[in-house]
């Protein structure tokens, strides 16, 4: 007998668990929190608009009215804004399930972010890096880090010589190293998790091809990229919910575990049900991954002990 679909209704209870999920006013990072809600946690909604934390608040509440939710601001793209966030974090409110979701995508002209550093590496991953580390003393004995990769890292690379991309800027090469690295990061972070012999896992996940806010490029594509993105999307994608049930797997399924990788169970992962995700050799290239954390806490100046 074939077996059934993992889906949001196998969420095991989250009753007396801490969730926090950057990018979660929209897209996979919303309903990551709805879900998460839905199972009973206190979800800390990581937002960069107020405004927008708020709505995402509404939503999920007219779907659990009695949902245990906060909102609380921070740019992954500013690293005074991730140390901020930290830094005013609780340390008696212990996180159970740590999603590094915030993201952006192809931006068609090379940006900086506030610190000098490409936007889109930045967002996607230098500032969830620095998150990652400044928040693992508030982590509980059994939590769960959850990366939201992409099936993009399958053609990524660590450009180690020019990482800001300040030579030849290409939007998806760009964007395809920011995804790269979040997911060698979450199997590194895992490897020296358990050699430290700590309880915590560090997973990740990706949504296949859904359809979400993030390819609006920050909304600096012109009207003719944005329509070829949704048309091109629409016909062969999956929605924000169908897609965040990788990310939900890694975080709550009894059967994910430390260092998996997830995603969609469709022809080439594209869409589908949650399912063990192919891993590309070169993001397992151990010495890579050692100079990638290396140069990530040069980067941001966050050294994790591990």
């Amino acid at each position: 007998m074939a077996r059934r679909p993992w889906t949001v209704a196998d969420i095991p209870s989250q009753a007396n668990r801490r969730a926090l999920v950057t990018g979660a006013s929209a897209g996979l990072g919303l309903e990551t929190a709805r879900a998460l809600a839905g199972a009973g946690a206190a979800v800390v909604l990581a937002v960069r608009n107020a405004e927008k934390g708020a709505r995402a608040v509404e939503a999920i509440r007219r779907a659990h009215p009695g949902a245990d939710l906060s909102v609380r601001l921070i740019d992954t793209a500013s690293l005074a804004s991730v140390r901020a966030f930290a830094e005013g974090w609780d340390a008696g409110a212990p996180i159970d399930r740590l999603v590094l979701n915030a993201g952006i995508a192809a931006v068609p002209g090379r940006e900086e972010s506030v610190d000098g550093f490409e936007r889109q590496l930045a967002t996607n991953y230098l500032g969830h890096f620095a998150l990652t580390g400044l928040l693992l003393p508030v982590l509980s004995p059994s939590a769960r880090v959850v990366a939201v990769a992409s099936l993009a890292h399958r053609s990524g690379a660590i450009r180690f010589d020019d990482p800001h991309w300040r030579d030849g800027y290409a939007a998806q090469p760009a964007y395809r190293q920011s995804k790269l690295a979040l997911l060698m990061f979450a199997l590194e972070l895992d490897r020296r998790l358990k050699a430290a012999g700590s309880g915590i896992a560090a997973l990740a996940a990706h949504p296949g091809l859904a359809i979400t806010e993030v390819f609006r490029r920050g909304d600096r594509a012109g009207a003719f990229q944005q329509g070829a993105g949704r048309v091109i999307f629409s016909l062969i994608g999956q929605s924000a919910a169908q897609g965040a049930l990788p990310i939900l797997y890694a975080a709550t399924a009894p059967d994910a575990s430390g260092g998996g990788y997830y995603g969609p169970d469709g022809f080439r992962e594209v869409r589908g049900y949650p399912k063990p995700a192919a891993i590309a050799a070169h993001a397992l290239d151990r010495a890579a991954t050692g100079r990638l954390w290396t140069l990530s806490e040069t980067l941001t100046g966050v050294r994790i002990p591990l």
